[in-house]
């Protein structure tokens, strides 16, 4: 958060002004913004990341399959899903934990028409894999980019690939605008279409051709976005430093599977994931998830469930499809990680980690 002055400094003109949401100055403002720091030349904000990923697929048109991954966040699944599409489940590798783009091609059908992949704790998928795949079977590609804010993939944002990227700026994020999103694109059209989807349908004062909802981001939202753009860069700075205490209290030790961000062109370190194999470390995932709840140290099973496996879609999908997603779900546990997290904080944690085994 940015100091309380600097945020009510920020907001002070929407007591002149009274304009309060509608796509007004600060909606303006960090609209502008965000495409020059994100190296893209159209971006739509919307209420949340959610509204960014459900409704540019609704303005994609989409019909029929969709293929993405269940080590992911509810929302991805759920968006498909309300959309009136069907979900089909790729497995992911264990490597860095995106989708496998081996297995993509043999589950497409005369249904498919997208792929969503994940760029999971800020790896980047297969890009060019993704877009050959695409390419040879007139598919779309949707890329949920909620992990990846701020990075590049080749000398290009990583908002340039893809016919859409979505961002959340949820306030656990490393950028936020309290709760927010925003879709990136390169058709000009699906950017008219999102802004009327988000706005009931709405198209001009007198026409409204379609069914939207309200998704829009309010001026108090945005302003706030603004004010921490002004400090993403600082604030990276500082979870690279939270990173580099982690990886070097952690690094080296049986059982533990570390990410490893010199893979990734300019890391954002939003997360610190740790896959725990039990034959080495002796604790089990569950184990040491209790352990460090007991002490008063949370973390996070993320992703677990698989999004294949929630209750709402009992006996639909087979978690056994994707038996290294599953076997992941199993076994990752996300340490606290924010800016703000002190050394002595980082060496508690890792102590209450390695204890007892």
């Amino acid at each position: 958060m940015p100091t309380l002055s600097e945020y009510m400094e920020e907001i002070s003109d929407i007591w002149d002004s009274r304009w309060m949401t509608n796509m007004g100055y600060h909606y303006k403002k960090l609209t502008e913004e965000l495409e020059e720091y994100l190296k893209t030349e159209n971006l739509t904000l919307l209420v949340n990341g959610h509204a960014a990923l459900e409704l540019s697929i609704q303005a994609l048109g989409l019909k029929g399959e969709v293929i993405t991954t269940p080590f992911t966040f509810a929302s991805t699944t759920h968006a498909i899903v309300r959309n009136g599409l069907e979900p089909v489940f790729c497995d992911i590798n264990a490597d860095d934990y995106t989708i496998d783009v081996t297995k993509i091609e043999k589950l497409i059908t005369d249904k498919t028409t997208a792929i969503l992949p994940v760029h999971v704790y800020g790896n980047i998928c297969d890009i060019e894999a993704i877009s050959d795949v695409a390419k040879k079977y007139g598919l779309k590609v949707i890329y949920d980019a909620a992990h990846s804010f701020g990075e590049s993939y080749k000398g290009k944002g990583i908002a340039e690939y893809g016919d859409v990227s979505i961002f959340s700026f949820h306030a656990t994020k490393v950028f936020n605008t309290i709760e927010g999103g925003a879709a990136a694109y390169k058709d000009a059209n699906i950017g008219a279409e999102l802004r009327k989807l988000m706005n009931f349908g709405i198209k001009d004062e007198e026409r409204i051709d379609g069914v939207g909802c309200n998704a829009k981001m309010n001026e108090f939202s945005a302003a706030m976005g603004v004010c921490n753009l002004r400090h993403v860069s600082v604030e990276i700075d500082k979870r690279k430093k939270v990173v580099e205490r982690y990886l070097e209290r952690l690094s080296g030790i049986k059982g533990l599977k570390l990410p490893n961000y010199s893979r990734i062109e300019n890391p954002n370190y939003g997360y610190f994931p740790v896959v725990i194999d039990e034959r080495y470390f002796g604790k089990n995932r569950n184990k040491v998830f209790d352990d460090l709840k007991n002490k008063n140290i949370y973390t996070r099973k993320y992703f677990y469930p698989l999004t294949n496996t929630f209750e709402c879609f009992r006996g639909k999908y087979n978690s056994k499809s994707t038996p290294v997603a599953e076997q992941i779900s199993q076994r990752v546990i996300c340490l606290p990680m924010y800016a703000d997290l002190n050394e002595a904080d980082i060496d508690r944690v890792a102590n209450a980690l390695l204890e007892g085994r």
